[in-house]
């Protein structure tokens, strides 16, 4: 299970490097530090045959995102379990300036 916990947070850390996307978690827990856990690791799920990365774009256009993301993830996956299986990487929302090019004052963006 350790291998595991480690490869998930070294996961969200290659997500957290690169710019324009961070993990996407559950609503109330983006700024929560009173956790036990890095919160970014509810982005990540890994099974036998698919590791699954959810994020939030914050750029576009999203294909160069994810192929950053790929590029990022995919060496991290080598030598584990998971070497094999496949990666996908689900782009579960957008930041509102992104898409509206203005300030939205009802949504305050992470860092």
């Amino acid at each position: 299970m350790s291998g595991e916990t480690e490869l998930i947070d070294r996961i969200v850390a290659a997500i957290d490097a690169v710019d324009g996307v961070h993990p996407a978690v559950p609503m109330g827990l983006e700024n929560s530090r009173w956790l036990p856990w890095n919160a970014g690791s509810s982005a990540v799920d890994l099974d036998e045959t698919a590791v699954q990365v959810r994020v939030v774009a914050a750029s576009l256009p999203l294909r160069p995102l994810i192929d950053k993301l790929e590029a990022a993830i995919r060496p991290l996956l080598d030598e584990t379990p998971w070497a094999g299986a496949g990666l996908r990487i689900h782009v579960v929302d957008l930041h509102a300036e992104t898409v509206a090019g203005g300030s939205d004052p009802d949504h305050v963006p992470r860092p």
